[in-house]
């Protein structure tokens, strides 16, 4: 992935309040221990040479670990360059209410991964469905409502978001 991409990425999620750490595998584990607030739940993120085990984060998610939670760690299968998107698919390992629940939320996604722009990543998306992986939420930043007047965040999913990057996958 060009580093101009991840640049974009970086840029993209800053202006959607989200923090974004670069790092390369052999480093992530380290930079989880950094990032990571305790107690942290997280599910399998299936990158060779990782393991949450390895980790302060506890797996599986269990509605315990879930309710008292500060951070929820899961890999974010596809990033959107253009918005700082993540796009998380539902799997059996819990990785959907990891990244909804606790009020921190750190996706690592790999460079490798990202997405230009909507179009590309809705393309990718499709191959995806068509594979029977086809649950996916797509968020940008904290979650946010207005519903009620005033910009509240927190309410429907994390009060704050932290994209890792890992740039040699």
């Amino acid at each position: 992935m060009r580093t101009d991409t991840i640049d974009e990425f970086a840029a993209s999620l800053d202006g959607a309040d989200v923090a974004c750490t670069r790092t390369e595998v052999a480093d992530l584990t380290a930079v989880l221990d950094d990032v990571v607030d305790d107690p942290a739940v997280g599910a399998p993120l299936g990158i060779d040479g990782v393991s949450l085990d390895d980790t302060t984060v506890q797996t599986p998610p269990t509605p315990q670990l879930l309710s008292d939670a500060a951070t929820g760690v899961t890999r974010v299968h596809g990033g959107i360059v253009e918005y700082g998107s993540f796009v998380i698919q539902a799997d059996e390992a819990g990785t959907e209410p990891v990244s909804l629940y606790p009020r921190e939320h750190v996706g690592v996604v790999c460079a490798s991964d990202l997405h230009a722009d909507v179009h590309a990543a809705v393309d990718w998306l499709g191959d995806e469905f068509d594979a029977g992986r086809d649950t996916a939420v797509l968020a940008t930043g904290p979650s946010a409502t207005a519903d009620m007047g005033e910009l509240v965040t927190g309410v429907h999913g994390p009060q704050t978001v932290h994209a890792v990057v890992v740039t040699d996958r």
